[in-house]
């Protein structure tokens, strides 16, 4: 018992880091429709929020690497957390600019963070507690990232799509001025939210930083016979079980990002409100 009540100030930590990335990735199922109602976008311009938040995991998997090596997982994970707050800030000019790009490119300086805190945060959960153990964190831990995207999604998508079917009537019945300044004002809705999301991130990253989570060697726990049985591999294909993860991740990701990101579009094309 002593040994278990070690764990839970570095899993509490841990599993708050959960909930805050699976905030943060849920919200693109709700930004699409957004964006392309205040953008005026089509369905393939609006799905380059999806594109603009994910491939900054492809982008980042490598740096990610290098960065934690560099800067310890700890320390490596308040650094994700300021990216995710410099990508949610930059937010707001975007909104008040109204401006595509910009929001992309927040999109994606976000995306990079939560991939860097991703990095750092899954290895901690397998390496932080007896190894036994590690299914069961792993699985609390999703069940906080799950929660957050619930939690997410309802509240975001009550602030963001409050009286969207009003606003889209309003707009192709208004002329180019009376638009001009109904979607003004539905872009800045964004803006408290993600003023909040971003002083969250900042505070939270000055929480990591100050905090006594132990910082961890990967290899701390290696015996020397778990040394010897690796020493002969050195190519990533001398671990198919790695390969085979690897690409089971990304068709789970496929099947839970597609679904989650598209629904609402999809509503909208059968009429759905």
């Amino acid at each position: 018992m002593p040994g278990f009540k070690s764990y839970i100030y570095p899993l509490t930590i841990i599993g708050i880091l959960f909930f805050v990335f699976g905030f943060l990735t849920w919200i693109n199922g709700i930004l699409i429709p957004y964006f392309q109602i205040c953008l005026q976008l089509t369905n393939a311009q609006a799905s380059l929020v999806a594109f603009a938040s994910y491939i900054a995991y492809f982008v980042m998997a490598l740096p990610s690497a290098w960065i934690l090596k560099y800067t310890g997982y700890k320390k490596g994970m308040a650094v994700g957390l300021v990216m995710m707050a410099v990508g949610t800030i930059i937010f707001i000019p975007a909104a008040y600019a109204r401006t595509y790009s910009i929001f992309l490119t927040g999109l994606f300086i976000t995306g990079a963070g939560v991939s860097l805190l991703q990095t750092a945060v899954n290895p901690y959960v397998a390496i932080i507690g007896p190894i036994e153990s590690t299914a069961q964190r792993i699985g609390f831990m999703g069940l906080a990232n799950k929660l957050a995207g619930i939690i997410s999604t309802a509240l975001l998508g009550s602030i963001f799509l409050f009286n969207a079917d009003n606003i889209i009537a309003d707009v192709k019945k208004a002329g180019t001025i009376e638009r001009s300044r109904i979607l003004d004002a539905y872009a800045l809705k964004i803006v408290n939210p993600y003023l909040v999301i971003t002083i969250v991130l900042v505070l939270l990253a000055l929480f990591i930083y100050f905090s006594r989570l132990p910082e961890i060697n990967e290899t701390q726990k290696e015996n020397g016979e778990e040394k010897s049985a690796v020493a002969h591999k050195q190519s990533i294909f001398h671990y198919p079980y790695l390969l085979f993860g690897v690409i089971s991740l990304f068709l789970s990701a496929a099947c839970e990002g597609i679904p989650i990101d598209g629904i609402i579009l999809y509503s909208r094309s059968l009429g759905i409100p």
